[in-house]
């Protein structure tokens, strides 16, 4: 039987050591996909369509299927869904 690695060791075999770039992209979709399932969790709790939440920030229902896909999305337009979906962001320094 193999030694027993910890989630750090497997995050790094899989998508490089950290401050490598395929790490760092790697954390980047987590990121994403992160606040996809977010935004798609309060949607679904207030019993929003996509296209009901689209209509509320002027935007187009398959721009909300690819941000609760993971697709990256600007902080701009992040501001505007969580504030249609009564959700609050807060940045705090490390």
């Amino acid at each position: 039987m193999g030694k027993t690695k910890t989630a750090k060791e497997l995050i790094a075999e899989r998508y490089g050591k950290e401050g490598t770039k395929e790490r760092e992209k790697f954390r980047e979709e987590a990121f994403s996909f992160y606040f996809g399932e977010i935004i798609k969790n309060r949607r679904k709790e207030l019993h929003l369509s996509q296209e009901n939440l689209a209509e509320k920030i002027g935007k187009k229902r398959p721009y909300i299927s690819r941000i609760e896909s993971g697709e990256d999305i600007r902080l701009s337009n992040f501001a505007l869904i969580a504030n249609a979906l009564g959700l609050t962001i807060q940045l705090s320094p490390e």
